[in-house]
């Protein structure tokens, strides 16, 4: 599909380069360099990209910057402090960054009061973000994503969350936190990543997700997007990018106007390629 985009993957370096800068990181850092993931993207026909700066690396976001160097075209989302100067943003943004991760680790276990600690880091980043165009990224564990969703749902920037909030599917669609998700985007506020799959489902050809990504898909295909999510990290041994790629189409039922819609429009208009 022409103008197809991969809204979410990373990149890794080799470590002697790139170390990881993470010193609670619970998975080795693989090597996965540019190239790899071209010959596994260009051949499912994607076209676009959005680099996604991984949690390994925290907020030295140089492998990432220097694999778009070799793109241009490409977008990107960084990990940055909310105070990080103005100079350094506006190389990014030329680079073609257009957006910052607010990055909690998904298998988080709840804790009150975190939701609360996190307010004025957005705060600061959503008047940066307005200022350059940018939007914000989240990635929370699911009842994070539900004790945040009144705040962003204020957001004066774009937003959108990966891994479909982090909303475990065995729990279904009719979970509070996921409906309330879904009255976001039918009010056409956020975006969600139909990303991670794996990461929200252990059931077999991860079916129990499925009512979850056409609940998604039937309420607001306008604020959708997708992304390989590559290199699978923890999970790279049970899954491949081709079976995400055909599992969206499942879910989409074979309708081209709602892949195109996913693949191509949504995120050609949020990212501005």
């Amino acid at each position: 599909m022409k103008g197809a985009c991969d809204a979410h993957f990373h990149v890794f370096g080799p470590p002697d380069r790139y170390p990881a800068r993470d010193p609670k990181l619970r998975y080795q850092p693989p090597m996965a360099p540019l190239e790899d993931y071209l010959a596994h993207a260009r051949a499912m026909g994607l076209e676009r990209f959005v680099f996604v700066q991984p949690s390994a690396y925290l907020r030295d976001n140089s492998c990432m910057l220097d694999a778009m160097r070799e793109m241009p075209g490409c977008r990107g989302i960084v990990d940055v402090d909310e105070n990080a100067p103005d100079a350094e943003l506006e190389k990014m943004h030329a680079l073609g960054v257009r957006g910052v991760r607010i990055n909690v680790s998904p298998v988080h276990p709840p804790e009150a009061g975190l939701a609360q600690e996190l307010l004025p880091r957005i705060e600061r980043l959503e008047a940066r973000c307005a200022d350059l165009g940018w939007s914000l990224d989240f990635l929370l564990p699911g009842w994070l994503t539900a004790e945040l969703l009144a705040r962003m749902e204020k957001l004066r920037v774009p937003f959108t969350l990966a891994h479909m909030g982090m909303f475990l599917a065995r729990e279904g669609p009719s979970q509070l936190g996921f409906r309330r998700l879904v009255r976001l985007l039918k009010d056409k506020v956020g975006h969600v990543k139909l990303t991670g799959v794996y990461r929200i489902s252990q059931a077999p050809g991860f079916a129990d997700a499925a009512p979850m990504a056409r609940a998604l898909i039937e309420a607001a295909p306008d604020r959708l997007i997708w992304g390989s999510d590559y290199p699978h990290l923890s999970f790279a041994d049970k899954v491949a990018s081709e079976q995400l790629f055909d599992l969206l189409k499942q879910w989409c039922a074979g309708d081209q106007l709602v892949l195109q819609k996913i693949l191509v429009n949504n995120p050609a208009k949020l990212y501005r390629f």
